[in-house]
Order: structure tokens, then sequence, then C-alpha cells
């Protein structure tokens, strides 16, 4: 078995981790794979008697991820979930779904002799993942992949998952916490900065919207992604349609209108989320269309009108929510965003800043395209 890790004992921890699983056939590498930040994830190829089966291992972050039992309930039953729906469609589950496998004792994690948490699901082959839309075809297949997900959850008791990430999206409890943040002012930092908290300040009442129309029974509570990125989906090699949502560790109850939100807040800006150069920082209404085009056809008729009325507002309250978060973190002295230098979780909240100002500009033109779009459907 080839390992590409760092040190012998690491190899050692990932040699253990494979052989807690009854993969068909003999490792041939087990190499790192792909660039994400929360968990470490593994690349392992297997030969079978003349047949390649690919198999991603990776171990789970439990410093985010305190409760793994919860975190795990919640992906077993959410893509076993899928996985039915799919087939009962006449779709290829092993493609469309993400498929987790138990260990050799039937768990669906394996705890190392470190005390490490490992999980493994199959490799879905022949797609890939893109970091920025390079055309608003790309955006609007994302979207679509999306809404799907949502459709296809939509009778899945939602209030039965756990949450892995206590008020994950709780805006209120976001402000209420910068806030605090704010008067505590650990690094001396809050000075300087007095623009951009008093632009958070004034927009408190935004950030209820979601909050308050679910206290009033407007908004049902759905089975949301949570992490809505354009990355979080994988695209066919060929087509490039949207194929499968990954990266489920914070599936948990939400509002669909918060993943619309937060894909566009990720996919439809002109700028990257840590530009300098704000005139780079604007909204593309050309994307914003296509997602909001991909995420209405895909959820084929499950959202209810309000939902619908208030997706251009689950977009405002993410950047809101996205930017206030990043201004608090760096006003803490940069404890929990990676960062490169040191402004950058500033640079962050500016460029967000700029497009909430972006979406409070178009706001009539964002209405009409939904309200064009969901009058389509």
């Amino acid at each position: 078995m080839g390992v590409l890790m760092t040190g012998e004992k690491a190899s050692t921890e990932i040699h253990d981790i494979l052989s807690s699983y009854a993969f068909p056939g003999i490792c041939r590498s087990c190499v790192r794979f792909g660039s994400g930040h929360i968990n470490d994830t593994f690349f392992a190829t297997y030969d079978d008697g003349g047949k390649k089966n690919r198999y991603i291992v990776q171990r789970i972050n439990t410093d985010v991820f305190k409760d793994v039992d919860a975190l795990m309930d919640n992906i077993w039953r959410v893509t076993s979930f899928l996985a039915e729906k799919i087939i009962k469609n006449g779709g290829d589950a092993s493609r469309e779904a993400m498929t987790f496998i138990k260990n050799k004792e039937g768990a669906l994690y394996t705890r190392s002799k470190k005390g490490a948490c490992w999980r493994a699901y199959r490799f879905i082959e022949d797609a890939l993942s893109i970091d920025a839309a390079q055309s608003e075809a790309d955006f609007y297949n994302a979207s679509y992949a999306f809404g799907t997900f949502q459709y296809l959850l939509s009778d899945f008791p939602a209030a039965s998952l756990h949450e892995t990430i206590p008020a994950f999206h709780d805006t209120p409890k976001r402000y209420h916490d910068f806030i605090d943040t704010v008067k505590r002012d650990a690094c001396g930092r809050a000075a300087s900065v007095r623009d951009e908290i008093d632009f958070y300040i004034s927009h408190e009442d935004d950030m209820r919207v979601y909050a308050d129309a679910y206290s009033e029974g407007v908004l049902p509570l759905r089975v949301t992604h949570n992490d809505a990125k354009l990355n979080n989906v994988l695209l066919d090699k060929e087509t490039r349609k949207g194929l499968c949502v990954i990266d489920l560790d914070t599936v948990m109850p939400g509002f669909a209108g918060f993943d619309f939100g937060d894909a566009i807040r990720f996919g439809a800006s002109t700028g990257a989320e840590d530009e300098r150069d704000l005139s780079k920082v604007s909204l593309d209404e050309g994307l914003f269309r296509a997602g909001a085009e991909g995420y209405i056809a895909g959820s084929r008729g499950t959202l209810t009108e309000d939902e619908l009325r208030l997706l251009p507002v689950g977009a405002k309250i993410m950047t809101l929510e996205c930017g206030m978060r990043f201004l608090a973190d760096y006003i803490e002295g940069d404890r929990y965003f990676k960062t490169d230098r040191e402004s950058h979780n500033l640079d962050r909240a500016r460029t967000q800043i700029k497009l909430v100002r972006e979406f409070e500009k178009r706001k009539d033109s964002l209405e009409a395209i939904v309200c064009s779009l969901s009058s389509a459907r």
C-alpha cells in the first residue's frame, strides 16, 4: 500500500483505519486529496481482480464537530433517504448521492488508537467540482442540484435531525454575539472599524426577517445543507450537469432561502471573498438569475409562495451574517477563520458589506427576477 502522509505514525494510523473496512481487493495507493480546511481527506485505490475501486477516507475534525455520533446519524439517514428516492425516480444513486460505508463492525465511523474518528465513502467517478462558475450555465446547474436536494428531501422529517453546530444560522443570535464581541473589544480593534460596526447595527432588523417569519408560521423548517457553495456540488465531467451535493456535515434543519442565499453570496459576486479592491466587487445579475432559475426549477414546486418571495432576502441575510462573523473574528484577533494577512478578515467583512449594498440597490430588480421565475414554474 502506498501512503503519502506526514510521519510514520500517521502512515500506521491510516493503515489501521483502512484495515477496519472490508474494502474488496488490494490497496494500491492512499494519498492526500482535496483542499478542504475542516477535515483531513485521503483517496484510496483498491485493485479487485483488475477492477479499480476508489474510496474517500476522511478524518473528522472533532474540534468543529464534537458529537460525531449525531453528525454521522444525520448523514447516514439523509443519504439513505436520498438514495431510495433517486432509485425510485429511476436515477443512479451511486453517482447522484454520497454512499457512506460502514466498517467491519457495522459502525458509521472508526475510532483510531489515537482517538481520531474516521469515515469512508465511495468516490464518485467522472465528476468535478469548481470554485467559481465559468458560465451562467455552470451556476444554473449547480443551483439546480441544490434545488433537487431540497426537492428530494421535502418529505424528510427535518426536526428529527441533530443540530451538529448549535445556532449555526441563527442570525439574531449571531448578531447578539457580535455586539458582545464589540463590547469586549479584546484586541482594541473596535475603534478602527466603527463604520463597519455601525453598518451591522443599522441592519439588525434585516437579520430578524427569517426568524420572525418562522415564528409567525410563514416559513417552514426544511432539511438544508447550510454550506451551499458552488464547490459543494459535483458536476458531471462530460455534460457539466449538476450531479451530487457533497460535504453534508452541516446538514440540519433550516430555511431553504438560506441555502439559496449562501449559494448566491458565494457564486454571484464578481469579486473574490477577500478582494481588497471593492470596485471589483459587485452582484452579477446574470448569475443571480441563473442561480434563482436553477434552484427554483430543481425544487420542482416544493417551495411555498412565501419561501419563493423571500429568496432575495435570504441572500441578503446570509451575506450580512457571513460578513458580521468575519468582522467579529477580526475584532477578536482572528481566532476562528484562517488568515494570510493582518487585515484578512476585515477585507472579507468589507466585501460582504459591499455585496449587501448591491442587494439593497438592486432590490426591486432581484425581486422581479424571482417573481417572474416563480410565476413560470
